[in-house]
Order: C-alpha cells, then structure tokens, then sequence
C-alpha cells in the first residue's frame, strides 16, 4: 500500500496505513477501513511484524471514540463559572484573536514576561509532530515557561540513562528466545499486549515466566510464579537477588571485569542484603527470594538466555531511579547481554534518531533561558505567589495532549489552580474533559484518524508514519494547525511556522530514516545490533554498564544505586495503615477511552481491589460504596473483595474521569506531589491510606 489509500475490489473502500499514538509500548501499525468517507473499522496492519494483525481491545474501538457523539467539533467559549463546563460556541478567528491578544498582553511586560504563560502537555499523543514540533516552536518564540514532562516516566528513564547510558535495552522480538523472563512491574496482558505474544512463544518453548507485582495482575495468572512484593521495594528485592549471586557464585566474572564499573563497590553493598533482610521489607517469604536468584543465577551454568521485561510501575515511587538502576544492572552479574536473548527492556525510545533540533526549534528562544516547571506539581505552582525563587505566577495555561485535572497527582490542589478567577487557560481536546470544564477556551483537535505524524516507539525498534485516513470532522484542526495559526496572530515571522504537516513528518527523523519507506510500508525497521552490549560498548561514559555513576556523585548523590524506601513506606502511619496503588484500568489508557461506551460497559464502574483479610477487619464486603483517605482528601467507589489484592495493600483501579465518579473525585484525590528519587518524577503508588464503609 504506497499511497495515501488503496483502493479495493469497491471503488468507494479503501484501506488507510497509520499508526497507534497511545502511551503504550507497543506502537503498533494500523489499517484503517474507510468507506464513502468513512472509517468503519481500525485493525492492526498484518504485514508489521510486532503489530501482527492483532490491536488491543481499547485501540479496536477507535472509529467509536472518533465519531463518539460528545466529540467537539467547534471551538467554545466558557459563558460559566470555572468548572461548571457552561460554554458557546464561537469562530476560530474570534477565539485565535481573544487567546493572542490575552497572550501578547502578559509577554509585552517586559523581557522575561512571557514566563507567567505555561504550555501543559504529554502523551495524549506520542506522535512527534502533533506533540512538540509546532508547539515547541511556539513556546519557544514565545518565551514561555518550559515544562519538565515528569508524570509518567522519568525516574525509570534517568535509572536506565546513569546505569546502560540511555534508554535502551534488548529487542523486545528476542524475548520468544529467553529461557527465563522476569516480568517485573508490567501487567504486559494489559498494557504490552505484543510483548505478551513473545512471552508466550517462549513459554510454549518451556521458558519459565515469574511476575513481580503487588497486584495479581492478569499476567500474574498466565505466569509459572508471582512474587506479590510491598509497593516500592524491588530496589530491595534486586539486591537481595544480587547477594545470592554473589554467595553462591552465579556470576560471569569475565564480563564483569571486562563491561562493568563500580563492581566491587556494588558487591559490598549487596552483601549486606540478605534475602531475611529484603523478605522483611518486600512482604515476601525468603524463601521465595532465594528460589528467584537460584532461577536466574542457573543461567550462568547453562549458558542461556534469561531476560526481564521492566515497564514503568515499579518506577512511581520514591525510590523508583533507583529501584530501576539495580535492576538493570542484575544482565551484567550473570552475563546475560551475551546473547540476544538476553539482558532488560524497560525503553527502546533512545534508539530512535529523532531530529529534535530541527523540529523543535530551541534556537528561537534566542538566548532566552525560561525556567522550568515540573508538569507533577502542577497543584502547587498553579498556587504559587511570584517570588525571586519562582518567578512570575503562572497567569496563562496552554492545555493539548493532557488531561491534568484528571491525571495530576493531588488532584484538590489542582482543582483550586484551574478554578482562579485570573488565570486564563486554553485547552485543545476531542472532548469535555474534567480539565476541559475549567478552559476560558476549548479548541477542538482532530483524531489520529484526521492528521499526519510520525512516531518512535519505546517497546520495539520501528518508526512508524500515520496517514490521514478521513477529512476532520466538524471543525477540528491538527494540533499544528492551531499553533500555527496562534503564531500568525502573535505577528511571529520566523519561516519555520510556515512549514506543513508533512514537511514537519520529513523533517522527524530527516535523512536518519527512510521517509519512502515509510510512506510506502508505513513502518521502517531502524539497523539495530541483535546483543548490543555482547562486548559492552554501552553509551555510557565510560562504554561500560556503570554499576557506579560517576554523574550522579558529582551531583552530590550516592553514586551507587540502593534501596530507597517510600515516602509513605508500608507500616509506618497509624493512620493510613494501607498502601495503595493505583494501575490502569484494563480497557483505559490513562484517561482515555474512559468516555467510549463500550469500553466503559466493559470496564462498569470505579473499583478498589481489597484483599478479604483487610475487607473483613473493615466489615467490607463486595459491592459496598467504601471512603477510601488520607490527609490530601477521600475518594468514593465500590469496594471488590479480590485475590488480585494483598493483604496490606488496596488497588485502585484508574484513571476515571473525576465526573464520572461516585462523588466528583478520582483516586488522584490521594496521590502526592512528592517527587522520585530520580528525574524528578510523580510518585503515584507511593500513598498510604485508610478504607472505610461509606
């Protein structure tokens, strides 16, 4: 298919090539169905070797999330009080005009002025162009304050970054091979669906599969073990496993003194964690501990592969860099990166040779150096009064690609930020969400279906280009168009505004990938090495896996990785005596898909998991509306008395809209803005609460 549609046996049928811009690791290629101007079904493309035909249920709905009948079409203006999601319906040029002069009004105060304005963005869409490419380019002549993109992700990535030197890993195709996987902090049924299907030929070739999770996820039910660890306790559970490799000798002494550094320092510190230390950290049995490291250490004697599959849970806690960087390092001990095999994936998203210069535009802040905000303490920066350590008080908010109101951890605080009267935000969205309600202005963006992007991936080695498969509905507009056009009513000149959405496709990956190859097969597979650290050539400084970061030292922190417990770490308040986490609802991505029927028919209503010891302490059964709170605030659903649980700990399953819950709050209603260890990240599952009978 090496056009923009390929038209079958009816004229009026065509199939669109394009690409899945969720938050998932999979990324997968997409066949578009269309018909008479409409797309009737979205199915995995065959002919992509990890999509394989085969999408997840959330993604097959797409045509339904298109077309849903809430989907805004025209740009509003709020005529309400904030939050009350009372507005009308105005023209693209009156909003452009009224959101510039708003704009232009607090950047013409003075050099540094454009700093009170903030862009707000994620991963609504991982696409780089309809992410941050125009939009970069904006702020950036505009001189607004720049976001730190923390909520998902950092402290795993900064983990990876100072141990391997970046955000790299083994090709995820090669887990089929592996002898052993150790799914660690995944419900890879859930959320890495094509990663699964590679699990499972490994397993059918007699691979063992061990899930680590606080939750029996359904991934734990299709492995041969599940270690249910305390949230926030792997780094300890990593080192235990290292003072059985050590003790017993399961290591590849040659490649540790090759491809390592920092081993004897390491090596100290994991003798002083033996698995009764670490059992009576992590909530598991010693026992269970020692059988693990016997499992994973055997690979040395046998010479095969053994390979873990981290995904990014384990890494919303306090000590999350950490816990990341010990478990990166367990390949080096037993010389796992000598096969292919073999080693750890957590992202493969810096293999990717993304022109991010050339998209983004740095060069326009023209010397300018706007401070940063951390996009997890959104709720209190929305509340922080202009100060020398600050600046200026954020008095505008550019919203696209994100849902915070909804997602934002300490979600009362964000709450009040939104609802000030004297701030003046603008949110670019398919529909009303809860972040939505509180906009002076609503701009309506068009769907994957309706724009052009291209895509990398952070669980496989394709770029992937998405096609246009359907003119955008109502008046909706790319979020490149809405930039661009915001440009041109802020008077900016510079050419780069001028450049088309397929010019900004180009310009992605310039001459790094083949741009032909993509627009004929809608994928490119980039020339990665099968075992790329077979004889280290990590890209670390030093090109060796750096059990010891001379980085991190410099900056005044343990240059070597540990065990860092949670802020909120399990049996320590008399008052929140459980630990709660908080993982995606099955058929959700984040906030999306919450609003589509069928998914949520699927999905019922907002739950708490509760284990039956901790149900019955409670006189809880299954069913019961339960108050589930802490200091930050409560949060109201039904109560599921599940296996899924274990005791001591509550799995709230998210992320609803706060509209559509039981009493206007979602589980964010509890969730700290306490930050990582690491990178600076949100530390959702580190949040300790109490569960009551409403």
């Amino acid at each position: 298919m090496n056009s923009t549609s390929s038209a079958q046996s009816d004229a009026a049928t065509t199939h669109v090539l394009g690409a899945c811009p969720h938050d998932c690791p999979d990324t997968c290629s997409l066949l578009t169905t269309v018909q008479g101007g409409i797309a009737i079904k979205v199915q995995g493309n065959p002919a992509h070797p990890h999509t394989d035909g085969a999408l997840c249920t959330k993604v097959s709905r797409y045509p339904e999330r298109t077309y849903h009948p809430e989907r805004l079409l025209h740009p509003l203006k709020r005529v309400g009080p904030k939050g009350a999601g009372q507005f009308e319906r105005v023209s693209w040029d009156a909003a452009l005009q009224d959101i510039a002069a708003r704009l232009k009004t607090i950047a013409d105060r003075g050099p540094d002025a454009a700093q009170a304005i903030l862009p707000y963005s994620y991963a609504g869409t991982m696409g780089l162009v309809q992410g941050e490419s125009m939009a970069a380019r904006f702020f950036h002549q505009l001189g607004a304050s720049l976001l730190d993109r923390t909520i998902c992700a950092t402290a795993g990535a900064e983990g990876l970054v100072q141990t391997l030197g970046a955000k790299v890993g083994m090709r995820v195709e090669f887990f089929a091979q592996a002898k052993l996987i150790l799914i660690w902090g995944s419900n890879s049924i859930s959320s890495n669906l094509h990663f699964w299907r590679y699990a499972q030929i490994a397993k059918r070739s007699g691979a063992r599969l061990i899930c680590i999770d606080p939750r029996k996820s359904e991934t734990a039910d299709k492995c041969h073990e599940h270690i249910a660890l305390l949230p926030g306790t792997d780094g300890a559970l990593a080192l235990a496993l290292m003072h059985e490799l050590i003790t017993h000798d399961w290591l590849d002494h040659d490649y540790l003194a090759r491809y390592t550094l920092g081993w004897e320092l390491l090596r100290s510190r994991a003798l002083q964690w033996s698995p009764e230390r670490a059992a009576g950290v992590c909530g598991v049995s010693a026992e269970q501990i020692r059988a693990l490291a016997k499992d994973y250490g055997a690979s040395v004697a046998s010479r095969e592969p053994v390979a873990i599959r981290m995904n990014y849970g384990l890494q919303r806690v306090h000590g999350g860099g950490n816990a990341v960087r010990l478990i990166a390092s367990l390949p080096a001990l037993v010389g796992a990166w000598r096969h292919r095999a073999g080693g750890v994936l957590l992202s493969s998203s810096s293999s990717f040779p993304v022109q991010k210069t050339a998209l983004q535009r740095p060069d326009l802040l023209a010397g300018k150096t706007p401070r940063t905000v951390n996009m997890s303490t959104i709720g209190d920066d929305l509340l922080r009064p202009a100060s020398a350590a600050f600046g200026p008080a954020i008095e505008a908010l550019i919203v696209y690609n994100s849902n915070p109101v909804a997602i934002a951890p300490d979600s009362s605080k964000v709450v009040q930020g939104f609802a000030r009267d004297d701030l003046f935000t603008v949110v670019l969205e398919h529909f009303q969400t809860d972040t939505a309600d509180y906009a002076d202005y609503i701009l309506p963006a068009t769907t994957q279906l309706e724009h052009w992007d291209v895509h990398l991936s952070y669980g496989h080695t394709d770029a992937l280009l998405n096609r246009p498969a359907i003119a955008p509905l109502g008046e909706a507009w790319p979020n490149t168009q809405i930039f661009r056009e915001l440009a041109a009513h802020m008077d900016f000149a510079d050419s780069c505004f001028a450049d088309d959405d397929l010019a900004l496709c180009r310009q992605a990956y310039g001459e790094a990938v083949d741009f032909e190859a993509l627009l004929a097969h809608g994928f490119a597979t980039l020339p990665t090495p099968e075992a790329p650290f077979a004889q280290g050539n990590f890209p670390t400084p030093s090109g060796k896996c750096e059990f010891f970061s001379a980085r991190l030292a410099a900056q005044g922190l343990d240059g070597l990785p540990d065990h860092v417990p949670n802020h909120e770490a399990f049996a320590t308040s008399a008052h929140y005596p459980l630990a709660m986490i908080s993982p995606p609802a099955r058929n959700f991505l984040n906030s999306s898909f919450v609003n589509v029927r069928s998914l949520q028919d699927m999905e019922g209503e907002p739950l708490l998991e509760i284990h039956a010891i901790d149900a019955a302490a409670r006189h809880i059964q299954s069913g019961d509306i339960v108050r589930i709170f802490n200091a930050r605030g409560e949060y109201r659903c039904k109560a599921k008395i599940s296996a899924r649980a274990r005791p001591g700990v509550v799995n709230a399953l998210g992320v609803w809209w706060r509209k559509l819950g039981l009493s206007g709050t979602n589980v964010n209603q509890l969730t700290s803005q306490k930050l990582t260890d690491l990178g600076g990240g949100p530390t959702f599952y580190d949040c300790l609460v109490q569960v009551t009978a409403a």
